[in-house]
Order: C-alpha cells, then structure tokens, then sequence
C-alpha cells in the first residue's frame, strides 16, 4: 500500500506541464529544458534545493494554471500506484493580482477533486503557512484554509527555513484556528532545526505529525518522548540526502525511529526536484535501509490512522490492507 503524507504540489509540476505554461505565459525556457532547470542533477544543499523548487512559482499563475497542475499530481501519484495523496501547498506564495487566499485554495482543492474522481484515489490539500511570514499573513492563511475545511482542505502545516525563523510562538494563533475547524496538524520541524523544535511544535502548535524530523535520532530524550506521545514523523529519505540534512541514504534515521517505536510515515516531499515518487522511496525503506515486511506493514497501519482523511476513506484503506494480508 502506498500513501504519500508527505509531498508538496510545487514539488510536482511535469516539465511538459511548464513547457506548455512558459510558453503561454512568455517565459523564456531555461538552457537545458525544463526538466533540467527543475531536476536536481546530484545531492546538494537545502539552497539549491528551494531554488529548483520556486523555479515552478510562476506557473501558478491563475485558476486554471493551479487546478490543472493539481489534477496532474493526483493523476501522476496514481500512475506511481499510490492509494492515498495529501497534497500541501503554500497559498501565500501564490497570490497576485486578482488571486486571493481564498481563489488559490479554491483552485488546488478544484483539481485535487478532479484528480480523485478521474483515478479513484483518495485525495485531499495540506495548506502550508510559511516560517518567513508574519504571524497576520498566516493567521490570514490558517483563516482561508478553515473555510475549506470538509471542502478539499484536510491539514495545516508550517514549512520553511528553521534557522533563520526558528520562533513558533508567532504562529501559534494560525495553528489554533485551524485546529479549531478541524483541520489535521503537522510542521516541518528537527529538519534544519534541532532535536527541541519538534517537542516545541508539539507542545506550543498541537501537532500529531512531524515533517522530516531527522535530528530527532540525534537526541536519546526527545526521542522517548516522541515514542511515548505517538507523534508520528513523515520521512522523506531521498529529500532529506539532497538538502543535506543526511550523509549519504544509509544513514537515515527512519529504521532507528521504526525500532525505538515512533510512528513512521512515508513521503516523496518534492520527486520532481530528486526525481524519486513514492514507489521508490518504498523501495529504499526495503532495500537501502533494511525495512522488513513486518516493518513496512506497520507503517502502512501508521499511515491509514494518521492520514488527515475522512473516516469512510480511513475504513476503506484499512479494510484494503487487511484483504492484502
């Protein structure tokens, strides 16, 4: 079973998609082509990394640029044989002109349904308020994202920098309100960071998951702890290798939090920019870092009980992995 809990939208753009795009809204095709100038040749830095990611920022140009872009990445997880895709994205970054919060949400949720009903996966948005806006820009974004609650919108992240904004407090009130409308919580957090920022997102933002997480191995205590909490981590070992943040993919934590008894989830993060989807990401858990059968059955159980889904999908995955048993 396959189900990504992990992946941004902006990490997912086809580069025949932004061919097409680019010339139509009179972009310039870099040298190399599209693939190339959104593909990361070799593992690098997180810099590098964030740079091919916001090389797909100007095709979010208006509605129908966003819902076709979204259709296609449920449409690109279903041919990769996943069951279940929760898509996140970070409106602010693409409002303009006459698109607001609400417009840009409205569109991703519009294809994201699109892509769902064409290839009868399960499917819902993660809004991402990001670390480098004030606390009113996210708390404008935590707002929109409430009003697509049960409309698309299933989750509420925090991404960007950890090092350069490390204070959670000033996006603690974006967080209450959209836990208050019942959106899933979760924040990039022990990725740049340090093994405390992913207690600190805990405690101070009411997160049950934890994106990329990796320093966490590092700290025996923060690691009890979010053993004992149940705070489930989501990793994404290819993207971690790339940004840096691991040596090499040996030596990703994943199998050490599986065995010290944290919940593990799986994600492909951005597999546009390291060109590995979920299916070989799944494939390096068994080959790489030595996931048994038993271990990758574990976390699909994990995965189904933290997907931020609506409880008819959550029964109907959990009774497809008992048929698979």
């Amino acid at each position: 079973m396959l189900l990504n809990l992990h992946t941004h939208l902006e990490g997912r753009v086809r580069p025949a998609t932004a061919r097409e795009l680019g010339a139509r809204l009179g972009l310039p095709e870099p040298a190399g082509g599209w693939e190339a100038a959104l593909q990361l040749s070799a593992p690098s830095d997180l810099t590098c990394y964030l740079e091919k990611v916001s090389a797909t920022y100007p095709f979010f140009a208006d509605r129908t640029c966003l819902t076709r872009i979204a259709r296609e990445a449920v449409e690109d997880a279903a041919a990769d044989g996943q069951d279940y895709i929760e898509l996140r994205f970070g409106p602010a970054s693409h409002v303009g002109g006459s698109r607001d919060l609400d417009e840009v949400i409205a569109a991703v949720c519009e294809g994201t349904a699109q892509g769902a009903a064409i290839t009868g996966i399960g499917a819902g948005a993660i809004v991402c308020a990001l670390r480098l806006h004030d606390g009113e820009t996210n708390e404008a974004v935590a707002r929109a994202a409430a009003r697509f609650a049960g409309r698309g919108v299933v989750g509420f992240d925090l991404a960007g920098d950890e090092i350069l904004y490390p204070d959670l407090g000033a996006v603690a009130p974006a967080f209450g309100i959209a836990g208050a409308a019942g959106l899933g919580l979760t924040c990039h957090a022990a990725e740049a960071g340090p093994a405390s920022a992913a207690i600190e997102a805990a405690n101070l933002l009411g997160v049950t998951r934890i994106g990329h997480g990796t320093h966490i191995a590092e700290d025996p205590g923060v690691l009890r702890e979010i053993a004992a909490r149940g705070i489930v981590i989501e990793v994404c070992p290819t993207s971690n290798w790339y940004t840096g943040g691991i040596a090499g993919l040996r030596a990703h934590p994943a199998r050490h939090f599986h065995a010290c008894g944290v919940p593990v989830v799986l994600g492909d993060d951005n597999p546009r920019q390291t060109g590995s989807p979920l299916s070989a990401e799944r494939q390096l858990l068994r080959e790489t870092l030595g996931f048994s059968d038993a271990a990758l059955r574990t976390l699909d159980k994990a995965s189904i009980a933290a997907g931020f889904m609506e409880p008819a999908l959550r029964e109907r995955l959990a009774r497809q992995l008992a048929d698979s048993s």
